[in-house]
């Protein structure tokens, strides 16, 4: 008995952690597209939510930012399977996630997000909550 207590505990506190880990992608993804999206701005005009939204999935100057995106749907997989999310499934994405905000292999990504580090103090804050999310003990 004590064992199934404990796999649901752990259950739980994994579907929380995705929660949390969801919320925190989402901040610095908003941070990430505000920056671009003024950068679009200063070069192409000012853009409404409607056109923000065709430029985010089909311009190239916004393409960096689909990989966040990718992170957020799929935790929204997980959590809304009909499966458990399991306690591997939960790891594997925080490496992931990991990865891609330390050592990116997608050098446009590595690129870009290293620039808005350096020139976007809202994007620093909402990496710096991430990282500690990831950072934290799975």
């Amino acid at each position: 008995m004590s064992q199934i207590v404990t796999s649901e505990v752990l259950a739980d506190a994994d579907v929380h952690r995705l929660v949390d880990l969801r919320l925190g992608l989402l901040r610095l993804h908003e941070a990430l597209l505000e920056m671009e999206r003024k950068s679009f701005e200063r070069t192409h005009g000012r853009v409404n939510s409607g056109e923000l939204l065709q430029l985010v999935i089909n311009h190239t100057q916004f393409a960096w930012l689909r990989m966040v995106s990718a992170l957020v749907v799929q935790i929204d997989e997980m959590l809304d399977a009909d499966e458990p999310v399991t306690h591997a499934d939960v790891s594997n994405l925080i490496g992931r996630a990991r990865q891609l905000f330390t050592e990116s292999e997608d050098r446009e990504f590595q690129q870009k997000y290293q620039a808005a580090l350096q020139h976007a103090p809202e994007v620093v804050m909402a990496h710096s909550a991430l990282m500690k999310l990831l950072r934290s003990k799975i």
